[in-house]
């Protein structure tokens, strides 16, 4: 099965038939941040219903409690700088979008790991693509399982969030809690120049962080689906997929 798009004036034909997952389950075992404790997954009991059918029940029947932004994958909405909390659920896409995926190592400035504007620019503006995916290194499976919680961990310098506000691109993607700073007291500088953050909010904007990108997986052009869940809050769990994608002749 494949799909045909156009970018940029171009023909572009995806696989659909190949998909690669970028996000991590979530469950009690999944990476977590901001000092959250693991999600509880519980099945329903009361007044005599058993909702597990290892306990007896006869169907799943579970609660979940979580946290959107410090359990695993997650899509936001620049409602999660605004006081408004604009809804994921108001979000209208794109879902289907032309992505760039590259690999980047953080480069250490103190006790900081950096990914600067310089090290992707050249990539980024050759391909403009509506979508950018940032794999950073070293790319192990702890990323899988991994407590972010005061690890100082890797953030993008906010001249990335400026620049590709700049160039029109729709949705970042990152495999880290955030594009922003551990502890920055509360600047998420990058956060608010990707969205044009106060003065000229691009609402069809979103960014995806704790994302993760298995090694198989080569840079390079892919067509990105990304469709959350319509939560009433500015960010909800998410599953972005990406297919192999190239130009028709």
């Amino acid at each position: 099965m494949t799909l045909n798009y156009v970018h940029h004036g171009v023909m572009w034909e995806a696989d659909f038939s190949s998909p690669h997952d970028l996000s991590i389950p979530m469950s009690v075992n999944g990476p977590k941040a901001w000092y959250v404790a693991p999600p509880v997954i519980s099945p329903v009991m009361e007044n005599g219903f058993v909702g597990s059918i290892q306990l007896g029940g006869k169907v799943n029947f579970f609660n979940v409690f979580f946290n959107p932004h410090g359990h695993g994958t997650h899509t936001e909405t620049y409602g999660h700088i605004d006081s408004n909390q604009y809804p994921i659920a108001n979000w209208k896409g794109p879902y289907i979008a032309h992505a760039l995926l590259i690999t980047v190592a953080p480069q250490k400035e103190g006790e900081d790991e950096i990914v600067r504007w310089s090290q992707i620019q050249k990539e980024v503006e050759a391909h403009a693509p509506l979508a950018l995916i940032i794999r950073t290194l070293p790319n192990g499976d702890d990323k899988k399982s991994k407590n972010y919680s005061n690890t100082n961990f890797p953030y993008l310098e906010s001249k990335v969030g400026l620049e590709l506000n700049r160039l029109g691109i729709l949705h970042l993607l990152v495999d880290l809690p955030s594009v922003d700073r551990e502890e920055d007291g509360g600047a998420l500088a990058c956060h608010h120049a990707f969205w044009g953050y106060p003065n000229h909010v691009r609402t069809e904007a979103t960014i995806s962080e704790m994302i993760f990108v298995d090694n198989g997986i080569s840079d390079g052009l892919y067509c990105l689906y990304l469709q959350p869940p319509a939560f009433a809050m500015d960010a909800a769990p998410s599953r972005p997929v990406i297919y192999p994608t190239h130009p028709q002749q």
